[in-house]
């Protein structure tokens, strides 16, 4: 057998290279025990693939690396429809403006969908399916919406 470090030949049960004191033998552990779950985990893992908690230091160059894993975002924004913004409407004056004036697209607009209710302007309503659909849908709306 040959040292890893110098080259220099020694006995095959050697550790330790006598020449230039070189380490021969990997005795580094391959794998790790999780200290919150238990289970047996690569050494390099920072966070354990079974119970995601983290195990160990990140090791970076870039020393202000903060981990988050309190996500709370719930992707919901009740002010945005299509990219516009949309405020928050009454839901009886919105009926009632559907239910009188759905064929001139008058809920749409008090809604700020100037686009669909040019559309209900222009087609009485979507020829009147879309007036009395509105008229049904917003009975069920909660107030605000």
């Amino acid at each position: 057998m040959y040292c890893r470090n110098c080259g220099e030949k020694i006995p095959d049960d050697a550790k330790v290279c006598p020449k230039c004191g070189a380490k021969q033998v990997d005795d580094t552990p391959h794998t790790v025990f999780c200290k919150h779950c238990g289970a047996e985990i690569d050494a390099d893992c920072i966070i354990c693939p079974k119970c995601g908690k983290q195990v160990q230091e990140v090791k970076s160059a870039i020393p202000n690396i903060v981990i988050n894993n309190a996500n709370t975002n719930t992707n919901v924004n009740d002010n945005v429809v299509l990219g516009a913004i949309v405020k928050k409407c009454n839901k009886w004056v919105s009926f009632f403006l559907c239910l009188f004036f759905g064929y001139l697209g008058a809920h749409k607009f008090y809604e700020g969908r100037t686009g669909k209710g040019f559309l209900y302007l222009f087609t009485l309503g979507l020829f009147g399916i879309g007036w009395i659909y509105d008229t049904i849908v917003l009975l069920f709306k909660p107030n605000p919406y």
